[in-house]
Order: C-alpha cells, then structure tokens, then sequence
C-alpha cells in the first residue's frame, strides 16, 4: 500500500453503521450529509483517505476534516456548524403581515 499511515482510524458499532447506512437510503437527506456518511463507512472498511475521497467526490483534506469531527463527535460531528450571517427579516413560521387589497 502506496501512502502515509494515519493516525485517524475510524470505528463504528453495528448501530452507528445502521444508522449512517439509513442515511444513504432515505432520499430526503441533504447530499453533504450523504457525502460523510458515505466516506465514513468507507474508511471504516479499510479503505484509504484518496481512494474514499475519489469515491465520494471529495477533497482528500476535507474526507480527513470530517473524519476527525466524526471521532471526536460521533455521528453528530457529521452535520454542518452553525454558520454566522444576518438574521431573517421574517419569522420562520410564515405569518407576516398581510395587506388587504380590496378596492
């Protein structure tokens, strides 16, 4: 095997893999979330950080990124950080204010 060793190595329980596995076969889960499942079960079979990362069609670094987030974390190292940005002018349940336009 051509290649650096790593010090990551990535173990799972039969539930955990369940779980991950659940994901890929819903079709309602957003295609990032799709991505890290995928390399996650991947690197747990044996395979490499580049063969996992051609597969999955991502960057090597960010296979090794969510690969520590995911032993550090768990399954939940696995989705997206909060990200900063401006606060939504609207409240998220719809109901804003409605002008009548009877003439």
């Amino acid at each position: 095997m051509q290649g650096r060793k790593t010090a990551i190595h990535i173990e799972m329980d039969d539930q955990t893999r369940a779980t991950l596995v659940g994901w890929l076969r819903r079709q309602k889960t957003p295609v990032g979330l799709a991505k890290r499942a995928r390399a996650m079960l991947l690197l747990a079979d044996g395979h490499s950080f580049a063969a996992t990362a051609r597969q999955v069609e991502l960057r090597e670094r960010h296979v090794r990124k969510w690969a520590l987030r995911f032993v550090a974390y768990g399954i939940d190292g696995l989705y997206d950080k909060k990200r900063p940005g401006r606060q939504p002018v609207f409240p998220p349940s719809g109901g804003g204010v409605r002008r009548q336009t009877g003439l």
